[in-house]
């Protein structure tokens, strides 16, 4: 079978396609748009290959052969199946659509990105599924190449190498406790500030050094950091409830009525959140949809 592969080529196999519908050469050129010896030279090619005449002269054409029947089906799946593989990809319908993506995120940016996105997206696809996985910065890119995951969010100066990427929104910090704290009633100054209570989101965890220790370095100050922990919406439960204070990303403390938010007394540069994605799925139809209906969400 592997040396009839190598003799064949799919000029010869589209025409024992027609050649087998038609049963006549005349016919079979005019839908190929070859001249009937060009047919005739194929047809004897292909007797030579299979090793049989495969159409056989008639009264009112050519009639197949055993191997010619047996062939035809089997040949018209082969040809149908390539040549979907082969044409121009149909647009995505999300209302029919069922696929499974897979994308990996942050508490935070579950609650930043994919909240927002998720009510409309149900509605607009509903036979969709989400599959959401803890995001590993140091595999993202790893994980993509894999195909296991479709999609990763992850801050844009700590870009995973080799993957395609949209930047979304960008990100600011500001102080955040509960609501009737009794020393945020109004923005308390650096001194005031650095003798809070703090607590930070370490998500390597542990740690109790981030941006805002390093901007108050820079001036020879330091801060109360007296709890680390590893997600951002555990943090956001304890300051409404406790006397802890945290610098926190705006996204993710904007709309909750059980906090007081005010402007820090130093300035902490913010960050950009970016969407990444691998070059397999970077002219899928069904991920580019899905990438454009994040972008807009957010």
């Amino acid at each position: 079978m592997n040396n009839v592969l190598r003799r064949l080529d799919l000029n010869l196999l589209v025409t024992l396609d027609v050649l087998l519908a038609e049963q006549n050469v005349t016919r079979a050129a005019e839908r190929l748009h070859f001249s009937q010896p060009s047919v005739s030279v194929h047809l004897a090619k292909l007797r030579d290959i299979f090793g049989d005449p495969l159409l056989l002269p008639g009264p009112r054409g050519m009639w197949p052969t055993a191997r010619a029947q047996a062939l035809r089906a089997p040949l018209r799946e082969a040809l149908a199946s390539l040549e979907r593989a082969v044409s121009p990809e149909e647009a995505f319908d999300p209302s029919v659509a069922a696929n499974i993506w897979r994308i990996a995120a942050t508490d935070y940016s579950e609650s930043t990105v994919l909240l927002p996105a998720l009510g409309a997206l149900r509605a607009v696809a509903p036979n969709t599924r989400l599959a959401v996985v803890e995001a590993n910065p140091p595999r993202l890119a790893k994980e993509a190449e894999l195909g296991d995951i479709d999609l990763a969010f992850h801050i844009t100066s700590d870009a995973p190498a080799g993957l395609h990427r949209r930047a979304l929104f960008t990100e600011s910090y500001v102080l955040a406790g509960r609501k009737d704290h009794p020393r945020l009633k109004r923005r308390p100054t650096l001194s005031q500030f650095c003798a809070l209570d703090q607590v930070i989101v370490s998500p390597d965890g542990g740690g109790f050094h981030g941006p805002t220790d390093e901007a108050l370095a820079a001036l020879g100050l330091s801060r109360r950091v007296v709890l680390s922990v590893p997600h951002f919406l555990f943090v956001r439960s304890l300051i409404e409830t406790t006397d802890l204070v945290a610098m926190l990303p705006s996204r993710l403390v904007q709309d909750s009525a059980a906090l007081r938010i005010v402007a820090p007394p130093v300035d902490v540069p913010g960050y950009e959140m970016s969407m990444y994605w691998h070059e397999r799925v970077h002219r899928d139809p069904a991920h580019r949809w899905l990438r454009e209906f994040i972008t807009k969400a957010v």
